[in-house]
């Protein structure tokens, strides 16, 4: 269900470039010795100023005159902190120096910068790379424009590989349509909200959400478009898309993956290094077995990953299939304590760290249940748009541990889908904090 693409790498990658060039640069310009308050300085402004103004938010469909502007914004202010900085604090720096050093910054930077939006263009115009699969659902003019727009705009990087023109009948094209789009590896679908029931809308979401794909509505040029809906644009076709996930803005991300890291290292260096011994031992002396307990989960994009827990049940057959239950027999001695504190679950702050899962997140549960829920339980797959948590919205808010009910797992979904869509930073630090008032108070549901 993954897209099959490594956009996702190209970011990082410009990040990490530009980082090492400001900094080399700072040594060989103004500093002839590594000073960590200085490199501190300039790594920890170039990636506040970047944040705030949307530096590294370059698209495929970002017009050159855009990048343009954000290089000019981007150095504006890195010169004006860089010249504060060199002459309040680094001894004998003379203004040539400081001007040589953002003169050579932007020229570098700018110039990786632009040649990586243009030599993507080229691999998507020349060599057919880097791009995304696309169908067109619709046949009103809105449409159209938008097949004109993609055949004339090569170099975005959309390739339309059916269009599925609207008629009578239009329950009928649309599900040939989405049967098309799990055929053939589909990444994004378009459709004319013109030519679209309420019946067909609704059907088109669910479709959207269960397979992770990604779905856009054209809306009727000729009516006055709303003002307090988020519109996308190619070129000057207006897009609504179906959901706004706030950890899809590259900040957002890159925050919350800082964080993680940090976070999972702190954890793993002071916590980890000396319980890991503790509980071997005692899991050792009680049972037979691995300390470790590894499963097969489904994380982002539903992609597979190895699930670390410490062991809590005897080893048996049915780990991967049967949930564990309030009075379950195949839980040890040690399993029953680790598993109230939630001990049983910090293995999985090296999940994190590896960038299977976060800190916080919907919980992952294991490929056997997950492919029951998701043919049961309404817009269960949104859960996956995002990366697993070792703790939750749901966990927090009482839905954790043994599902009883399908509304157990109905109020679970609701809590990760609002969690999906309203992420913030302090959501994050909400939910860390009750879930420490939570293993500190005790949890009823947590056995």
């Amino acid at each position: 269900m993954t897209k099959g693409r490594y956009s996702g790498y190209i970011r990082p990658f410009t990040y990490f470039i530009d980082l090492i060039l400001i900094n080399l640069l700072f040594y060989y310009c103004i500093e002839s010795k590594i000073e960590l308050i200085s490199h501190f300085f300039i790594t920890f402004s170039w990636l506040i100023i970047s944040w705030n103004i949307g530096y590294y938010e370059v698209y495929r469909f970002t017009k050159p005159l855009e990048i343009v502007s954000k290089i000019f914004n981007q150095f504006l202010i890195f010169t004006i902190l860089i010249f504060a900085y060199a002459g309040y604090m680094v001894e004998n720096v003379s203004i040539s120096k400081s001007f040589k050093y953002v003169v050579l910054v932007i020229a570098l930077t700018a110039v990786l910068k632009l040649f990586v939006y243009y030599f993507l263009q080229f691999f998507r115009r020349f060599l057919g790379g880097n791009f995304r699969k696309v169908i067109v659902i619709g046949s009103g003019e809105e449409i159209k424009e938008l097949i004109q727009f993609f055949n004339e705009n090569i170099d975005y990087g959309y390739k339309i590989v059916n269009i599925f023109y609207v008629n009578k009948d239009s329950n009928l094209q649309i599900q040939k349509a989405l049967q098309y789009v799990l055929n053939n590896y589909i990444d994004e679908i378009y459709c004319s909200l013109v030519d679209l029931e309420v019946k067909d809308v609704i059907l088109l979401e669910d479709f959207a959400d269960k397979n992770l794909k990604t779905l856009k509505y054209i809306p009727d040029s000729k009516n006055i478009l709303l003002n307090n809906i988020n519109y996308d644009y190619l070129g000057y076709i207006p897009l609504i898309p179906m959901r706004d996930i706030p950890l899809d803005n590259p900040r957002n991300y890159i925050l919350k993956r800082v964080f993680d890291i940090i976070f999972s290292l702190f954890m793993i260096v002071f916590v980890l290094s000396w319980l890991t011994i503790i509980l071997t031992i005692l899991i050792k002396l009680e049972t037979k077995g691995p300390v470790f307990f590894k499963q097969k989960r489904n994380g982002i994009n539903y992609k597979v990953f190895i699930c670390y827990k410490f062991r809590s049940l005897y080893v048996n057959k049915s780990s991967d299939t049967e949930l564990v239950t309030k009075f379950d027999k195949r839980i040890t001695k040690i399993g029953k304590i680790i598993r109230k504190t939630n001990i049983d679950e910090m293995p999985q702050f090296f999940n994190v760290l590896l960038g299977d899962m976060s800190i916080v997140g919907p919980r992952p549960q294991m490929i056997s249940v997950n492919e029951d829920y998701l043919q049961r339980i309404d817009k269960f797959m949104v859960r996956h748009f995002i990366k697993p948590g070792i703790t939750g919205l749901a966990q927090v808010s009482g839905f954790r541990g043994e599902i009883e009910s399908n509304e157990d797992i109905v109020n679970r979904v609701k809590f990760d889908v609002f969690y999906v869509e309203k992420w913030s930073f302090l959501l994050d630090l909400k939910i860390i904090f009750s879930t420490i008032v939570c293993t500190l108070v005790g949890d009823k549901k947590a056995y």
